[in-house]
């Protein structure tokens, strides 16, 4: 699994909306300037999590974004997988988006090494991703 910039600048974007959380909504050039994010970047990247449930928006000269959930309620794994989509490596061992190996010489994915392999690299990556949360994120503290 590589990280991409949308996901990257997505969860230092999440970083800063985490330390305001419960205070004050952050305008999309702040967080840009704080974390040197290309503003215009930036704002596709909280369309797509506004979208998917995780920020609000408003309007206005106070207007800005806020985390609509607890981020003790959001996890590392949610977000990569909002922006980037699935955590597996390859489509035929993902859980979310699984793809059936076209040229695979196996009949039975029980066999196939590659498979197997591959599959306990998502667990170990979801293991991780799934557990930490935004509030670990932004405290600094290993995955709670």
């Amino acid at each position: 699994m590589k990280l991409s910039k949308k996901s990257e600048y997505g969860l230092r974007a999440l970083l800063e909306l985490t330390l305001a959380h419960g205070q004050t909504t952050l305008q999309r050039q702040d967080i840009a300037a704080r974390q040197h994010i290309p503003v215009e970047f930036l704002e596709q990247i909280l369309l797509v999590l506004k979208r998917a449930g995780l920020l609000s928006s408003r309007r206005g000269m106070k207007g800005g974004y806020q985390l609509i959930k607890p981020p003790q309620s959001i996890t590392l794994g949610q977000v990569i997988r909002i922006l980037d989509g699935p955590l597996a490596p390859i489509g035929c061992v993902s859980k979310t988006a699984y793809q059936k190996c076209a040229d695979c010489p196996y009949a039975d994915k029980a066999q196939c090494p590659v498979q197997q392999v591959m599959g306990t690299v998502r667990d170990a990556i979801a293991g991780i991703l799934d557990h930490y949360t935004l509030a670990d994120f932004a405290a600094g503290r290993p995955q709670g």
